[in-house]
């Protein structure tokens, strides 16, 4: 795959009619060359399957909005601008930092826009606030991202996880290096920090652990950015732990990480989810971040067939980029659709791809087999235990092991 600039795709962003005006104006213009490019004319009767793809667009959480971008266009240059043999084009909205804009943006994609489907998400709150419009307009949402566990699933589906998971995963790890000692849990107060926090402390208690936080429940910093955590390592120094343990995602992890080397509990051991240490983040955290164990259901360094072509192309078309996580499950969601446009027949409704999404059964993906589990449409799927660790000048999360599988 040739190295190329990447592609400047159209965005949603809440607002009035003359944004919607431009807007309009600017997706005739994608139309024309994504149906170009896929050899479509007037006698085809395959239409342009339109996706939305909600993600933060500025702000704090840019980056991640890009991988989640990035993940999912790779996927459609890779295959020609095609999804289940139709011309498919992407068109992002803005999630914002308050859930009235992440609803706003999934009201625009279904009724303006009218996508066959939504991906993205990165508050895994924002999957419980537009739930109500993609029930009611029987649109899929193929989330790339984490979220909450939900009662009700029938258009809810999500290729990378569950926000509790990366805890369960390593609660285990963890027990078993402390022993008997304490750990301290802190992370970022919104709805995937909660989450991600609590997978962690009801795993590593009821496996006989102890915290070290003097209420005995995790803390929670301010979000979506704490650039002082100065008073939380104070804290966790009176506390007494023997480890830590933290999740964290972009400006905060770089944050935390780099204050963490410089405080008086930088001896103390610093255990984490994996987003604590994506790729992003190490180039800011440098040398503070190496050693630190974290899980994750994805590293790069993965070997298997398609984790190697995902790997070069990501490489070719980003070069200087590492692929993550995020972009791994957003590739994965193109993959997905890509598979259940298929397989619904010419032309789909949105309720026929989701019938077909819960058809699909075992894929193959970089990070290895998985599937959609049947009672939480989120993956079934090994996560693995990762170590920061040098690779020449560079430093990288390197896999030592599996840590389990989860999911079902």
């Amino acid at each position: 795959m040739a190295s190329r600039p990447a592609l400047r795709l159209p965005t949603v962003r809440p607002g009035g009619p003359a944004a919607r005006r431009l807007l309009a104006a600017v997706l005739s213009g994608v139309l024309v060359l994504a149906v170009a490019a896929c050899g479509g004319d007037a006698e085809d009767p395959r239409r342009t399957i339109r996706i939305g793809m909600i993600a933060n667009i500025a702000g704090p959480f840019e980056a991640p909005g890009s991988e989640l971008r990035d993940g999912f266009q790779l996927y459609l240059d890779m295959r020609g601008s095609q999804l289940g043999g139709h011309p498919a084009e992407l068109i992002v909205g803005d999630e914002g930092y308050e859930r009235g804009v992440a609803v706003e943006s999934a009201r625009a994609l279904l009724d303006e826009q009218r996508v066959s489907a939504i991906t993205g998400i990165i508050n895994g709150g924002n999957v419980t606030a537009i739930q109500p419009l993609l029930n009611e307009r029987k649109v899929p949402l193929v989330g790339a991202l984490g979220r909450p566990a939900l009662e009700e699933v029938n258009y809810i589906w999500n290729t990378n996880l569950l926000s509790v998971e990366p805890g369960v995963a390593m609660a285990p790890f963890v027990k078993q290096q402390v022993k008997d000692g304490k750990v301290y849990a802190i992370g970022p107060d919104f709805q995937g920090g909660r989450d991600e926090l609590r997978g962690f402390v009801d795993t590593f208690t009821a496996l006989g652990g102890e915290l070290a936080n003097p209420d005995g429940e995790a803390v929670f910093s301010p979000f979506p950015v704490n650039e002082d955590f100065g008073p939380y390592l104070e804290e966790i120094a009176e506390s007494g732990a023997d480890a830590i343990y933290c999740f964290f995602d972009a400006q905060n992890a770089i944050y935390f990480v780099q204050q963490y080397a410089e405080s008086e509990v930088a001896d103390l051991p610093l255990y984490a989810a994996g987003f604590v240490t994506e790729p992003a983040s190490l180039v800011e955290q440098g040398e503070a971040a190496e050693g630190i164990y974290n899980g994750l259901n994805y590293s790069p360094d993965l070997d298997n067939a398609e984790n190697r072509e995902f790997v070069a192309a990501w490489n070719a078309a980003y070069p200087g980029r590492v692929p993550t996580s995020i972009v791994m499950a957003s590739y994965d969601a193109a993959a997905v659709l890509d598979r259940a446009i298929a397989a619904a027949g010419t032309n789909p409704t949105p309720d026929q791809i989701n019938d077909a999404i819960g058809a699909l059964g075992q894929l193959t993906s970089p990070r290895g087999p998985w599937q959609f589990a049947k009672t939480t449409h989120a993956p079934i799927q090994k996560w693995y235990l990762r170590q920061v660790r040098r690779d020449g000048r560079a430093l990288s999360n390197v896999v030592v092991s599996e840590l389990a599988t989860l999911g079902g």
